[in-house]
């Protein structure tokens, strides 16, 4: 049966997508930058709360994945901490100039995680060559590659995400990128092994208060009294749906 991970922003997400089935969380921080590494007492509640496998994110900024030395040296920081702290793998991913795997720093990536399951994230969606990629990354031995086919969202890229399914030997190749309840059958159609999705909706804010003038954001149209959460009636039915389909 396809495997379904939730991608979390909190230690809220994660004990509601545990609660509605989720086999596996991707845990984050920083939604609107595309996820980042999530802070240390974040780590240690999930760690402590959470019985499903978590696999944080180690990513120090947004934007572009060709770190600097002093956020690669923060990344192997991160790394050791989720380790010592016991979490079975992380999702992360370095490119080089050139858009290609940055193979020696991936190479630091996977000793520092010392035993555990090496996610390579997005970034293989801005990779220049993403055939070059699964083979490098094939040799690496990361445990899987998450991808949305090089587009926008993982349906538009069914094409490329099965194809790399037809040639990986090892990595599993998993779909993320506007998975949803409604289309949930077109990767099922395909044999994709794993499947990523937020489920996420927005709440609005308990506070009462609102100074609506002034904003926080650096994205002046951001509503900052909607909150975004897990929608663990969504976890459920694509848990049943995969269950079904099994």
């Amino acid at each position: 049966m396809p495997l379904l991970e939730i991608c979390c922003y909190s230690q809220a997400c994660a004990q509601t997508a545990q609660a509605a089935g989720a086999d596996r969380i991707e845990l984050c921080s920083a939604m609107n930058e595309g996820g980042l590494t999530p802070s240390a007492g974040v780590l240690k509640g999930v760690r402590a709360q959470i019985t499903i496998p978590v696999h944080p994110i180690v990513r120090p900024r947004g934007g572009d994945f060709c770190y600097s030395q002093s956020e690669f040296t923060a990344m192997l920081d991160d790394i050791a901490f989720m380790r010592d702290l016991g979490f079975p793998g992380l999702v992360t991913g370095v490119l080089n100039e050139d858009g290609g795997v940055d193979v020696q720093r991936m190479h630091k990536i996977l000793r520092a995680a010392d035993g555990m399951a090496v996610t390579f994230h997005r970034a293989f969606d801005m990779c220049a060559s993403p055939l070059k990629a699964l083979e490098e990354l094939t040799d690496l031995g990361v445990a899987r590659i998450l991808t949305s086919g090089q587009q926008a969202t993982a349906e538009k890229g069914i094409l490329l995400i099965t194809e790399l399914k037809r040639q990986s030997r090892a990595p599993i190749i998993m779909a993320g990128a506007g998975v949803r309840l409604n289309n949930l059958n077109l990767f099922l159609a395909q044999g994709i092994d794993e499947l990523h999705s937020s489920a996420g909706i927005h709440v609005a804010s308990p506070m009462r208060y609102r100074n609506t003038g002034v904003s926080m954001s650096s994205d002046a149209s951001a509503d900052e009294y909607a909150r975004y959460q897990v929608d663990g009636n969504v976890v459920a039915a694509m848990k049943a749906a995969l269950t079904s389909a099994r």
